[in-house]
């Protein structure tokens, strides 16, 4: 092995770990290590890459990173792409790539006020989504300022879990203080705080490790899968136990945990027409808290609206969960074809786009219904929340599985 090809491994496996802490998937940070090393002729090497570590080994050449769980930035995984893009389509001198990736390494997170809006105008939009009404929204564009604030500049600075659980009770008290505050002054348009929680508490939900875990299990990486998924599933319960504490916190200062009746659906804002705006704008703040290119604000809100459209139609005649698994399938599709169509990564479309399917409101009334020890309601809610993530898994997997094999038999009759 020359000292430019050891450089270039070296520097595949810089492109592996930027991707790999920024939220792509396994089977990518594997194919763009391989490409960028097979462009400069190394041909011996090996990459293993895991949930949270690369080992790649060459010719006198072995390298084990830990890779810890960062914040997202979606818009270093597409200038990674691109960069694979440009290795692979001439040559490139090793300093350049070199450059390259440092200046990607380098590249700045996005504004705090831009984050901010993002969060907050993303929690009012879920409010409206998940069936409340305009002056639900409202109230959840104010609680939300407190955990906008919490997100942007306290939760980085704070391990997965115990910043999940912070993250739940601070969302949970803004939003009854809120309800307090509006019960107190006797406003004659009711809050519906569930739908304030729900819509608040939305932006706390692991959509990076939930969506990739899904597609590392399609892609038959089941290490990988599982082990995601898993740290996405102790984020859920994570959160709705900081959302207990919140109930039981409120509780002992007011005398008791505030009565909350079934959940409601505001006619208004159900209008098919503010459902898929509040989609839209609830996608994009979203895009920005996962750190996507701005250029695909637009395109990450379409495949978001497009699955809520789909779901819509899908509950006229189906459960929530087939419903849930037609949506998710749509947003798989949609975000494959944008990916070429963009040429950006799909993994840019399909995290932001997920995301008004996740069970907020099984997170939600399952810590409640615990909080109040009304058991079995809290495991019905629970299993249904389990079934609606189990059936987009499903429409994710199977969109996953087609395009794959769609990709094989365009490579043979490429070769044939």
């Amino acid at each position: 092995m020359t000292s430019e090809q050891e450089q270039a491994l070296h520097l595949a496996t810089e492109a592996g770990h930027i991707l790999l802490e920024n939220g792509a998937e396994i089977s990518r940070v594997e194919e763009t290590m391989t490409h960028i090393a097979a462009a400069y002729g190394v041909e011996d090497e090996s990459f293993f890459v895991l949930s949270n570590g690369i080992i790649a080994t060459g010719q006198h050449y072995a390298r084990a990173d830990f890779i810890p769980i960062k914040g997202t930035q979606l818009a270093k995984v597409a200038e990674v792409n691109q960069l694979s893009r440009d290795v692979t389509g001439g040559r490139m001198p090793v300093d350049t790539l070199r450059q390259r990736i440092q200046a990607i390494r380098n590249m700045p997170g996005k504004l705090w006020w831009e984050l901010f809006i993002g969060i907050v105008f993303g929690m009012a939009a879920f409010s409206l989504l998940f069936g409340g009404s305009l002056s639900d929204a409202m109230a959840t564009l104010v609680a939300g300022v407190l955990l906008g604030l919490y997100i942007t500049f306290l939760s980085p600075h704070l391990s997965r879990l115990a910043g999940s659980v912070a993250g739940g009770l601070v969302g949970g008290l803004s939003c009854l203080l809120v309800y307090r505050v509006v019960l107190q002054i006797g406003v004659t348009h009711p809050l519906h705080l569930p739908n304030m929680i729900i819509g608040t508490i939305i932006s706390l939900v692991p959509g990076v490790p939930f969506t990739n875990g899904m597609r590392d299990l399609a892609n038959e990486d089941y290490i990988a899968g599982t082990t995601r998924l898993t740290d996405a599933f102790l984020v859920f319960l994570c959160i709705a136990l900081g959302v207990a504490l919140a109930f039981i916190i409120d509780g002992m200062v007011m005398g008791g945990i505030v009565a909350l009746g079934s959940p409601v659906k505001d006619p208004l804002a159900s209008h098919w027409a503010i459902q898929l705006a509040a989609a839209f704008i609830g996608t994009v703040g979203f895009s920005v808290l996962f750190g996507a290119p701005r250029r695909h604000y637009v395109a990450s809100g379409l495949v978001g609206t497009v699955g809520w459209a789909v779901y819509l139609w899908a509950l006229t005649g189906l459960s929530v969960v087939g419903a849930a698994f037609f949506s998710a399938l749509s947003i798989a599709a949609t975000s494959h074809l944008l990916s070429r169509f963009l040429h950006s990564p799909v993994t840019i479309f399909l995290i932001c786009g997920i995301i008004p399917l996740v069970p907020g409101g099984g997170i939600f009334w399952t810590a409640y219904y615990l909080v109040t020890n009304q058991l079995h309601l809290a495991a019905s809610t629970g299993f249904v929340a389990l079934k609606v993530t189990i059936a987009i898994a499903g429409g994710i997997i199977l969109a996953a599985g087609v395009v794959n094999q769609l990709l094989k038999i365009n490579k043979r009759h490429g070769k044939s």
